[in-house]
């Protein structure tokens, strides 16, 4: 891919990862928007942007990447739409594609802009610019979504860009598909881990804990304004994906209260079992 102008806007973990690894591992100059000065100051210091933006220099740009919280990146485009350039393609980095691609595929498609929706599947359990890292995308995946205003042929031309900063899987799937699968892969692992922590023998766990804890907890420690919004915005499905693991919780707790061993070992084999046939199909 030619030598672009990008312009990413939000420098927090994700954001600023994207600056990094755009200026590691790329020749594409980058602009940078961030509303808290010092960031955007040391992001330039370090030369993760090459420049501070502005509304002008989003005139200039090739790309426009937002990584902002949902509501605020509608915002951000509905506002800033007379100052996108055309042929710019414009791309967000939320963790839910039905609200964002609902609330700017057809707003974006009047007005002639470019726009498919994103989510790199990499992230870390600190937030901010000082989390944010170049390599954090190595060998993960970006999900990129189609919309009225952005079409598949488009979000394949940019597998190689995202390629270039990493990521080993480009896959372009639908709103609807990312939302039911984010649901359960990201979303209810960051509820139950956050609801786990709250037994009061967390408090007392040092001593007692290894690898299971620190896997099930790393996730506990989260941004709860940003995750509190992405949870509401894909309610529906989140709800499905909660009251199916509280049904089935609550068939290892009836086991438990009956005393019974058969029933308790079915279950436990069956989970044992799904999770050994997922690894090898997915081998």
């Amino acid at each position: 891919m030619e030598q672009m102008r990008i312009g990413i806007v939000g420098l927090g973990l994700i954001g600023g990862s994207m600056a990094k690894a755009v200026k590691a591992k790329t020749k594409h100059t980058v602009i940078g928007y961030e509303i808290d000065c010092e960031v955007l100051h040391r992001a330039q210091e370090e030369g993760a942007i090459d420049y501070e933006g502005n509304d002008d220099l989003l005139q200039t740009l090739d790309l426009l990447l937002v990584a902002l919280y949902p509501g605020q990146t509608v915002e951000f485009i509905r506002t800033k739409a007379d100052w996108i350039r055309p042929g710019c393609m414009v791309i967000d980095l939320c963790g839910v594609k039905g609200y964002i691609c609902g609330a700017l595929g057809p707003f974006c498609a009047q007005r002639g802009i470019a726009f498919i929706g994103g989510h790199p599947m990499a992230g870390r359990e600190f937030s901010g610019y000082d989390a944010a890292q170049a390599g954090l995308f190595q060998g993960a995946s970006m999900l990129l979504v189609p919309t009225e205003a952005g079409s598949a042929r488009q979000a394949e031309a940019f597998k190689p860009f995202f390629r270039s900063l990493g990521f080993e899987k480009v896959v372009v799937t639908t709103a609807e598909n990312h939302d039911r699968m984010i649901a359960f892969t990201s979303q209810l692992a960051h509820v139950v881990s956050n609801a786990y922590v709250k037994s009061p023998e967390a408090e007392k766990h040092d001593g007692y804990s290894a690898g299971s804890y620190k896997d099930l907890t790393r996730v506990a420690r989260l941004n709860d304004g940003m995750w509190s919004e992405l949870f509401l915005c894909n309610r529906e499905a989140l709800l499905d994906e909660l009251n199916g693991i509280i049904g089935h919780l609550e068939e290892y707790r009836d086991a438990l209260e009956k005393g019974d061993r058969d029933g308790l070992q079915r279950l436990l084999k069956a989970g044992s079992d799904r999770k050994k046939r997922i690894d090898r199909d997915g081998e």
